[in-house]
């Protein structure tokens, strides 16, 4: 039998919080999400969208979440990096033992303040 290769507990939630992102904006947006680095734009622009519409950030702190928990996941496949956790907070390690904290950053982008695109992009390139 092959041997099957786990994620860190600490990648549990996160990794959940994103599938879930995906699916919600592949059925109710009709976008199409890949984890790729180019992604981040769509979702950089469906955050300023919702922002537009100034929704209560308690209305949406959930898909924030969930768009944190993305561009997290891509940084973690990019660049092969990996989720901490502690105290209920998820960060993202680069190899480079640097910290990062996409799901703040969305809730940064909600505020007007932040990129998920841009965030990836630092996290990604060599320190």
């Amino acid at each position: 039998m092959a041997r099957q290769e786990t994620r860190p507990h600490a990648a549990v939630k996160p990794a959940r919080w994103a599938a879930d992102a995906v699916a919600t904006m592949r059925e109710g947006a009709r976008v199409r999400l890949d984890y790729s680095a180019q992604s981040l734009w769509r979702v950089d622009r469906m955050i300023e969208e919702i922002r537009r519409e100034r929704p209560p950030y308690a209305a949406v702190r959930d898909v924030l979440r969930g768009f944190g928990a993305y561009a997290g996941e891509v940084i973690v496949r990019q660049a092969g990096a990996e989720w901490w956790a502690t105290g209920g907070e998820h960060w993202v390690r680069t190899p480079d033992g640097r910290l990062w904290d996409p799901i703040d950053e969305a809730r940064r982008c909600y505020g007007g303040h932040g990129s998920l695109r841009l965030l990836c992009r630092d996290a990604t390139a060599p320190a």
